[in-house]
């Protein structure tokens, strides 16, 4: 995906269950695509959907999500972030993103209605489609990040 195509992956409906109502989702690979997303949104004044990239749970982690929601939401206390980690369709990535504390996580395997079940005894919530979202992947100019996230919060 380029910087300013959006993923194709968006199914609709089974996403938006669980989630507060986030108008627009940006795909963020590091903590300055997250800064970048969450300094447009507190500009706009919109709430914003960090989402992972596919599968993230398996290389970089949950703790490393959230880790990195939560310096962007320090870095722009204004804006209102939601994060949703990625873990494909491996349970025990989706299970230990519940243990770390993450509220939402994205799993598509075959253990699903458990999965959910458990994620619901933790006060999280488990999402089987990927969002159509902005991919801030490859670009770590801020500007060119912040202004793309405007553009595309704007919409």
């Amino acid at each position: 995906m380029g910087l300013l195509q959006p993923d194709v992956g968006y199914r609709g409906g089974d996403w938006e269950a669980g989630l507060s109502g986030a108008a627009k989702a940006i795909t963020v690979h590091s903590l300055i695509q997250a800064k970048a997303a969450a300094a447009a949104a507190a500009e706009i004044g919109c709430p914003v959907l960090l989402l992972s990239a596919p599968a993230a749970a398996g290389a970089a982690g949950p703790a490393w999500f959230q880790a990195v929601l939560r310096m962007a939401a320090d870095a722009y206390p204004g804006a209102a972030i939601e994060g949703v980690l990625d873990c494909g369709a491996m349970p025990g990535h989706a299970l230990a993103a519940l243990r770390q504390g993450l509220k939402t996580v994205r799993y598509d395997g075959s253990s699903f209605e458990a999965v959910s079940d458990i994620a619901a005894q933790y006060g999280a919530t488990v999402i089987r489609g990927r969002p159509r979202a902005l991919d801030l992947a490859g670009d770590s100019n801020t500007a060119a990040l912040v202004e793309a996230c405007r553009r595309w919060l704007r919409e």
